[in-house]
């Protein structure tokens, strides 16, 4: 291999035996008698290359931290240049690149769900108490905050929540994550996406056919591609995920890509602040995921799934690698999936913590071993996607919605919520609410509504502001309870869905603290590609930080104007795009005015 150069330092045995579980036996590199070389250069990165990602996570998990040894035995199996290799580990918060200072690292999320709960104090008590703890952007626990993830050497991830010290102690000891919670709503049979969570055992394929899984699989199955594609079309269901683009339309570009490799990708790397809807269906009902995704690979003429989760999800992979396992087992999944003849099998892949990554090109990216860093656009995921070829991502909410679609027809899913907003949505609600969890309602529940169906605000007849679709969404005021949540009454209102954030603040809450958090957020998540977004994100911030150091807000408002249109006209994807989007309306509605 002279085109690689190699340290000297030297694998553990850990680290050897890991790093061979998850790349196996490759062996050499063959090139033929007259193969260009460069055509060999680019097939072993494809068929090889892809596997980078999963083999940092166990030289991680092996040694809890990246170590030179460990980097290096992986690169020299997979045949990639460590200096590139060591660019990816660093792009990701989840890889450690110093000897770590405990087994056991203890993550709490400070974003601003967990922050006014009491995040800031508990790092503070666990370091303290003895325990390794930093500061982490949200872990999706925000129902349940203040949320911890500890990141254990030698052994499988844990969630806490809601985390203490004596919880996180208990936690490591018992080598047990905290339980799901339930959704509110559970048992009702109003539900359509939540009707089996909390019902069924999501660890067991029996129960959920018991309970009328894979009833839409055989449904489709009979149907054949196009008609599945058809109803899916008709339903009118549109992305879940914040772009809302029409779901058959992305389906029948893939479709009729016609004489290549056809990809679906799920993306479950839901890292938006406030959002944790995904989280809850593929811990408590993982096989409706894996349902939906071998439908949707077999309606595009998919042989190969893949599903990208976020790495904070411990709980939600281990189910979902189970249902995997289970489905292939069973025969609904692999080279006849449900004896229909078709190919379909999924593949599980773990992110390690970067926002960007929830960009659907800066995933497919992180699947094939590059930094997690967006692509420009054209051309697009339909026709060159994952590996370069037709892909349809989409994300786990839109996933499950093609069941009941199946099941019950395009004509009678569209019939329900608003013309131009079918079907029902997954809402988040955290913060100063009575019930904080997810609660699905069909399209076009008020916000007065969603907040009342989740038991109110806590303490007062009508919240100080809600945080409307996440980090990347907008704050409203009270005067905006009796907004219509639909596709079309939010973008008429100047405002956004998102990813279904409904996360509410009360006068107690420090409105400038939690807009600069915001600001820190995406001034830290930004992948750094573009000027706009990388320059952007951090002067946006430093003006917040004077903000907070009782700056004038009329001598910062231009600025701060200016930086949002930059941002937003000229960023490579949606993260620079929207970056400001929160911070300007707390601005407008008065929010940073005498909170200081």
């Amino acid at each position: 291999m002279p085109d690689l150069r190699f340290g000297d330092a030297e694998p553990t045995a850990a680290e050897r035996e890991a790093v061979d579980a998850v790349v196996g036996d490759l062996g050499p590199v063959v090139v033929a008698e007259g193969e260009r070389l460069v055509y060999a250069g680019h097939s072993r990165t494809r068929e090889r290359r892809h596997l980078l990602l999963p083999a940092l996570h166990a030289v991680q998990r092996a040694s809890g931290w990246i170590s030179p040894g460990g980097l290096d035995y992986a690169c020299r199996q997979l045949e990639v240049p460590p200096a590139e290799a060591w660019g990816v580990a660093t792009f990701y918060h989840l890889f450690t690149h110093e000897p770590p200072e405990a087994a056991d690292t203890v993550h709490v999320c400070d974003d601003v769900a967990c922050r006014p709960l009491g995040a800031v104090g508990l790092i503070d008590d666990l370091r303290a108490a003895g325990h390794h703890a930093k500061a982490s952007p949200c872990l999706g626990q925000c129902e349940r905050g203040p949320a911890v993830l500890v990141q254990r050497t030698g052994d499988a991830d844990l969630t806490v929540a809601p985390g203490g010290v004596d919880e996180v102690a208990v936690a490591i000891s018992s080598r047990d994550s905290t339980p799901s919670t339930p959704a509110p709503q559970a048992g009702s049979p109003d539900l359509a996406l939540l009707a089996r969570v909390g019902v069924v055992d999501p660890e067991s394929l029996d129960d959920y056919r018991a309970h009328g899984g894979y009833t839409a699989l055989g449904a489709a199955l009979a149907m054949g591609p196009d008609r599945v594609i058809e109803e899916v079309t008709t339903a009118g269901l549109s992305g879940r995920g914040g772009a809302a683009f029409p779901t058959g339309l992305k389906w029948r570009g893939v479709a009729d890509q016609q004489g290549r490799p056809r990809h679906l990708v799920c993306n479950a790397d839901e890292s938006e602040p406030g959002t944790f809807k995904d989280r809850v269906v593929m811990e408590s009902d993982p096989f409706s995921l894996v349902e939906a995704m071998t439908i949707a690979g077999t309606a595009i003429g998919a042989e190969q799934g893949w599903l990208y989760i976020r790495g904070e999800y411990p709980v939600a992979t281990a189910r979902l690698r189970n249902a995997i396992d289970a489905a292939r087992a069973a025969g609904l999944l692999g080279d006849d999936v449900a004896g229909s003849g078709r190919r379909f099998d999924i593949d599980l892949r773990s992110g390690a913590g970067a926002y960007i990554c929830g960009e659907e090109t800066a995933l497919f990216n992180s699947i094939e071993g590059f930094r997690g860093e967006p692509r420009n656009k054209p051309p697009f995921p339909t026709t060159h996607g994952l590996f370069g070829e037709p892909t349809a991502i989409n994300n786990v909410e839109t996933l499950v919605n093609v069941l009941p679609i199946v099941l019950g027809g395009g004509a009678a899913y569209a019939a329900t919520g608003t013309e131009r907003s079918p079907g029902t949505r997954l809402f988040c609600l955290s913060g100063r609410v009575a019930s904080p969890g997810v609660y699905e309602h069909e399209f076009g529940i008020t916000l007065r509504g969603v907040l009342e169906a989740a038991g109110g605000v806590v303490g007062a007849d009508e919240p100080h502001a809600v945080l409307l679709g996440g980090a990347a969404g907008f704050f409203v005021r009270s005067e905006q309870l009796d907004l219509p949540l639909t596709l079309e009454d939010t973008r008429a209102a100047g405002v956004s869905l998102g990813s279904g954030v409904v996360m509410v603040f009360g006068e107690e809450d420090d409105m400038v603290d939690t807009v600069r958090r915001v600001a820190e957020f995406f001034r830290d998540e930004s992948c750094g590609q573009c000027v706009p977004c990388r320059v952007g994100t951090i002067r946006q911030e430093e003006v917040l930080a004077r903000l907070r150091d009782d700056a004038s807000l009329d001598d910062e408002r231009d600025l701060l104007d200016d930086l949002a249109a930059v941002m937003r006209d000229a960023s490579i994807c949606g993260l620079g795009q929207t970056a400001a989007g929160a911070v300007r309306s707390a601005l407008d509605l008065g929010l940073l005015e005498g909170s200081r």
